[in-house]
């Protein structure tokens, strides 16, 4: 396919100097459009989730890997040109930019199905610029068609919150009809909760936010509880999406024989020490979640399209990135945030 002429600039935000959100660690930028390779697809953002990883970067829990990125791996847009290879996408199609951008697809892992821990894997909004802007450059192979006809604001948190928690709920080991626990209830646990739900399991969710555990009672979870709670029965499963490492030992001793406690977030605080009986023994497992493939997206936007899911976000403009970033640090976000050009 002939390469098609895009815009000619991009008005965005980038991570100048990462540090506290207080401290302003995100810039307003204008300069040139990139111009697409032969694999990719140059979109007009139509709208872009915040992901608590795009405020790791901000803040430099995540070392930068280049400088001045724009951040933001969630992103709904429509393709305004093409590299001369693509043939999977037409101009004016609606395609998502997710977080997994490209991997070397030789490597052992590539071949075995784990393209998620390939070495070579590269990451939107950390290695490539993002979709914190109007628009976006995304490798083909990469980009997940989306339906026609959908608000933009409510696929955009599918592409990682919803991707990242689908995987997490997966790594988790939930048994058929099991119980499950979810700490932490924000954009990626909202939506595995009513995956879990629709697979008929018993969800119980502890988290520091009265919103947030009104939100899950409103979405079906059987108990909603404080963070550090003790859930109401004895858990097979566990999902931690807190960035908080004393959660650990406290989802482990939930957890009943046999239990998994899953890991999800990429940044974590400090582990305390673990007590072997405690928290270990009767063989409950203790799993992290990396990523994702693509095998995993193409599922969960499936399982979403089919179950119906509901997604909660909380609108802001692009303008206003670094307010919806400092909400997000201050738990003020309900649901997902979801940033908006124009």
């Amino acid at each position: 396919m002939a390469p098609v002429a895009g815009p000619e600039s991009v008005s965005g935000w980038v991570v100048r100097r990462p540090g506290p959100i207080a401290s302003g660690p995100l810039v307003s930028v204008h300069r040139p459009a990139p111009e697409p390779g032969p694999d990719d697809l140059l979109l007009t953002v139509e709208a872009c989730g915040v992901c608590r990883t795009d405020l790791h970067l901000a803040e430099g829990d995540l070392p930068p890997h280049r400088p001045s990125t724009v951040p933001g791996h969630e992103i709904v847009g429509r393709v305004a040109a093409t590299g001369e290879a693509v043939t999977a996408f037409r101009t004016g199609d609606r395609a998502g930019g997710a977080w997994l951008r490209s991997t070397c697809g030789s490597c052992r892992y590539c071949r075995a199905g784990h393209e998620n821990l390939c070495p070579a894997s590269l990451y939107t909004g950390w290695d490539a610029d993002g979709g914190f802007a109007d628009t976006a450059l995304v490798p083909a192979d990469y980009a997940y068609p989306l339906p026609e006809g959908q608000d933009a604001t409510l696929l955009a948190p599918l592409l990682c919150a919803g991707i990242i928690g689908y995987r997490a709920l997966r790594r988790s080991a939930l048994p058929s009809g099991g119980r499950l626990g979810i700490y932490g209830f924000g954009a990626s646990a909202h939506l595995a909760a009513q995956v879990a739900l629709a697979e008929g399991a018993t969800v119980h969710v502890l988290t520091r936010s009265a919103g947030a555990r009104q939100l899950a009672l409103d979405l079906g979870a059987s108990s909603a509880g404080g963070a550090y709670d003790r859930p109401p029965e004895p858990l097979d499963s566990a999902i931690l999406f807190a960035p908080v490492g004393d959660l650990v030992p406290v989802a482990l001793e939930a957890l009943d024989r046999s239990g998994t406690l899953a890991v999800a977030g990429i940044h974590l605080t400090d582990i305390p020490p673990l007590q072997y009986q405690r928290h270990l023994f009767r063989e409950r497992n203790l799993r992290s979640v990396t990523a994702n493939t693509r095998r995993d997206g193409r599922e969960f936007l499936a399982t979403a399209t089919r179950i119906g899911i509901r997604v909660t976000v909380s609108p802001y403009p692009l303008s206003r990135a670094p307010q919806a970033l400092a909400d997000l640090a201050a738990d003020r976000v309900e649901g997902a945030a979801v940033l908006t050009p124009g």
